[in-house]
């Protein structure tokens, strides 16, 4: 066979295997809608405290902020729904077996993982908040170690935990003035990291069960509801209805819609580190997003602290997981 015919096969052969590759599995790609996902997830954090001036919510008004919360997730999970619908998506399920799964991930994803959220972004700074967040990164390596055979706990994967780790830390360094831990502040949005990486893990197991696109609108959906209810019930209300706060609702919408279906179609066909690596942008972003917007005070230990919570994600991410 002479070399151009040979060169020709292999060329015809590597074309074939790119045309089959799902577009989320190539590495262009998968790099262009993961920085999509954490840009968006960065411009969340000042988006959602001047949704809370604009709308009059108070830091006291837990029913209200429930409300906001479940209004933007609820509307987001039916505009995916809807463009699954168009797009033919299949939402053929064994919903008798299944729903104890959806209703856990709704839960761990949205439910649950952004009451925390919520709660600890009115208690706390956005920029403060930001960097704390990335602790969901490290704690998707270590419950990944824990919970599935194929992922161990190797001595890079440590280092890049113990790094991150310190980065955290490192918020509490200094005094009264540049911020220090509170539970309601602080420790909720470590809780609501710990749901963001239970979710995380929870992905592929949605992946076997349902389409993830269809899957996240549930999730996002279902979730919504489960703060909506309990928030009425609290008595929430939107105090004040500005066009600042209905533009703020709209961009988290939509931050929420395009991001959870991106990440989450990633994760169920990538490695989880592959992808994990590319939310060091989110505390990058949200800090600095959150000094120009809300004009907070940018300290020194924030830079310290975001340089290191990306450092640990490159080390935990560098090489083969």
């Amino acid at each position: 066979m002479l070399i151009s015919d040979r060169f020709s096969l292999l060329l015809y052969h590597q074309l074939g295997l790119f045309m089959k590759t799902s577009i989320f599995q190539r590495p262009a790609w998968v790099v262009v809608f993961a920085l999509t996902a954490a840009i968006s997830w960065g411009w969340a954090f000042p988006l959602i405290k001047i949704g809370f001036s604009a709308f009059g919510i108070a830091a006291d008004m837990t029913g209200s902020k429930m409300l906001f919360a479940g209004i933007r997730f609820a509307a987001a999970g039916l505009i995916v729904l809807t463009v699954a619908y168009a797009s033919g998506r299949s939402f053929k399920t064994d919903i008798r077996h299944d729903w104890w799964f959806l209703v856990a991930f709704a839960l761990m994803n949205t439910a649950l993982h952004y009451f925390f959220f919520y709660i600890g972004m009115s208690h706390s700074e956005g920029s403060r908040a930001a960097i704390l967040n990335s602790l969901s990164t490290f704690l998707v390596v270590l419950l990944a170690c824990a919970c599935f055979k194929s992922d161990h706990l190797t001595p890079r994967k440590m280092l890049g935990c113990a790094v991150g780790f310190s980065g955290v830390l490192a918020l509490n360094l200094g005094g009264a003035e540049s911020g220090q831990f509170t539970w309601l502040g602080d420790g909720m949005i470590i809780l609501n990291a710990v749901c963001g990486a239970c979710a995380n893990l929870m992905t592929r197991g949605l992946s076997r069960r349902v389409d993830v696109f269809v899957g996240t609108g549930y999730a996002l959906t279902l979730g919504g509801l489960l703060l909506v209810v309990p928030g009425l019930a609290l008595g929430g209300t939107l105090p004040t209805v500005s066009l600042l706060g209905i533009v703020c609702l709209l961009l988290l919408i939509a931050i929420s819609a395009l991001g959870f279906t991106l990440y989450n179609k990633l994760l169920s066909m990538n490695p989880v580190g592959k992808v994990a690596i590319y939310n060091s942008l989110i505390p990058v972003v949200g800090a600095v997003t959150s000094c120009l917007c809300l004009g907070e005070t940018f300290h020194a230990k924030y830079a310290l602290a975001g340089g290191l919570a990306a450092l640990g994600i490159f080390i935990v991410n560098r090489g083969r997981n």
